[in-house]
């Protein structure tokens, strides 16, 4: 679930999307977007729901999940994998949607798909390992709807909205963000990472 962290460890930041709180925090790893694709997807996500929290724009690489050992040991995993990831750029490619197995809508990654399946297969293991709910498919949430019918609804505004959007839809991914869920639709940024170098944290 998406960068730019400026909280200290522990301290509420930026949302990143989630359906349900569990016992123990569960974690993620995320790639925020800081430009036009970014912007658009603020304010389609104000059009189409503007009572939702205003979640950033990223790519996740690791979905949420419950970490097999303690935070300290997941963050030391983050930081020697990515340490020996170089950054790279993925290509955005059409508006799609999960129906009918989640009312989600989103923006499929084409071009660097398979690199961002690479580090997901390398840091899904060992302190950061967990069952995914779902197979892994790249790609940037535009929103995740309440029922299957107003989702697709969304589905066409959005694929309409994309297709006149005149921007690049290149999307540098050189860095990551590991975040906790503190309650629903409210994470905190832990650390930043940056793709290549040693941990960067806030």
């Amino acid at each position: 679930m998406a960068q730019d962290p400026r909280h200290a460890p522990g301290t509420p930041s930026r949302g990143y999307n989630s359906t349900s709180i569990m016992q123990s925090p569960r974690y993620a790893l995320v790639a925020y977007t800081n430009d036009p694709v970014a912007e658009f997807v603020r304010q389609l996500r104000q059009e189409l729901h503007p009572d939702l929290p205003h979640l950033p724009a990223h790519l996740t690489i690791l979905p949420p999940r419950r970490l097999p050992g303690s935070e300290l040991s997941a963050l030391e995993a983050v930081e020697d994998i990515c340490s020996k990831a170089e950054p790279f750029e993925v290509i955005l490619a059409d508006v799609e949607t999960f129906l009918p197995v989640t009312p989600t809508v989103f923006i499929r990654v084409a071009h660097g798909a398979h690199r961002m399946r690479e580090l997901h297969d390398r840091l899904n293991t060992h302190a950061l390992a967990s069952p995914e709910e779902w197979p892994y498919m790249p790609h940037l949430t535009v929103a995740k709807i309440s029922s299957e019918q107003l989702a697709q609804q969304a589905y066409i505004f959005a694929r309409d909205r994309w297709a006149l959007f005149a921007g690049s839809r290149h999307v540098p991914l050189s860095g990551l963000t590991f975040v906790r869920e503190e309650e629903q639709d409210r994470w905190v940024d832990l650390a930043g990472i940056t793709l290549g170098r040693s941990l960067l944290k806030r």
